[in-house]
């Protein structure tokens, strides 16, 4: 890996945390709306946009086979509905702060279990970055844990824990499975790849809402489909779908193919580090001393990891 390959891994891990940090605020946005309609809503956005990019795209498609398809759908499946479904639920059932604190492990969990891997670099190499993270993470979440509103219960906190730490499972697989697809194809451009999984996704969507028409229950006065804000529900939806799902997704597997799955796993911190600017810009305020210094200690171990890896 050379230092020009780095940089332009980790600024494009970058801009897909730039994306990804959208999906922590807008089911706050959309409270009224049950979570499985918000994945559902997403992701076939994010299929309908991958149908014009496909035919600019038709030449490279074609050349992916039976088995490209069959992990394009897995991927989609269980990185993009289910992940997403899991943390609308858990946001909604328990909050914002709990959930985030728990996805906010996922650059410790992804590196280490990549780091088991054959990509694996000496832990004394790695392990420096990863506590620094894990400071960060807990300073961060320490003051975000005290905005807990009160107004639910012990059952709610549990059940929404629960539901965030199935999302974390999720994507802790996601990354691990992709990059590994991606670095054993070097050929696959990452747009191609990212429009494929846009294409697999959608016929799962079309499934998903179908699903949540038929079985999921909607609050009184719900005007099904769009519900009781719809310009507002499909801004956000195609924005997901644009910016979180197809431009994230692009991003991402550029980065996986340019680093390290076990550095690249580290630099999810930046979806975390997103995420937290926009929950402060949406509250117009700034962050508490304690909280400054926990995003500090995650820029911190963003740049040790990177120290890490250099020269591999």
């Amino acid at each position: 890996m050379t230092a020009s390959a780095q940089r332009r891994g980790v600024a494009c891990a970058l801009g897909a945390g730039l994306a990804w940090g959208l999906v922590f605020v807008v089911p706050l946005l959309l409270i009224d709306y049950p979570p499985m309609l918000l994945s559902a809503g997403r992701y076939l956005a994010f299929g309908l946009i991958a149908l014009p990019l496909a035919a600019r795209d038709w030449q490279r498609l074609r050349r992916l086979d039976r088995r490209d398809w069959a992990r394009a759908f897995e991927l989609a499946l269980i990185g993009n509905l289910l992940y997403y479904g899991l943390l609308s639920a858990a946001i909604q059932r328990a909050d914002a702060p709990l959930p985030t604190m728990l996805i906010g492990t996922l650059p410790i969990v992804i590196a280490v279990c990549a780091n088991l891997g054959r990509q694996g670099i000496a832990w004394r190499r790695l392990l420096p970055s990863l506590v620094v993270i894990g400071a960060g993470i807990l300073l961060v979440n320490r003051h975000e844990l005290a905005r807990l509103d009160g107004a639910r219960g012990v059952d709610d906190y549990l059940f929404g824990g629960a539901l965030a730490l199935g999302a974390v499972a999720c994507w802790a697989w996601y990354p691990i499975r992709n990059a590994a697809w991606l670095q054993a194809r070097p050929a696959l451009a990452s747009g191609t790849w990212a429009t494929a999984q846009g294409l697999a996704t959608l016929p799962l969507a079309l499934l998903l809402f179908a699903g949540v028409a038929l079985f999921v229950p909607t609050p009184p006065g719900f005007v099904w489909p769009l519900g009781p804000a719809p310009g507002k529900y499909l801004a956000l939806m195609l924005l997901l779908g644009l910016a979180a799902s197809w431009l994230g997704t692009l991003l991402w597997n550029r980065a996986s193919q340019l680093l390290p799955t076990a550095l690249s796993g580290q630099l999810i911190v930046f979806e975390t580090l997103a995420a937290l600017a926009y929950a402060y810009a949406w509250r117009g305020e700034a962050p508490a001393p304690a909280s400054a210094l926990g995003i500090a200690l995650l820029v911190a171990g963003v740049l040790l990891g990177v120290r890490a890896f250099r020269g591999r």
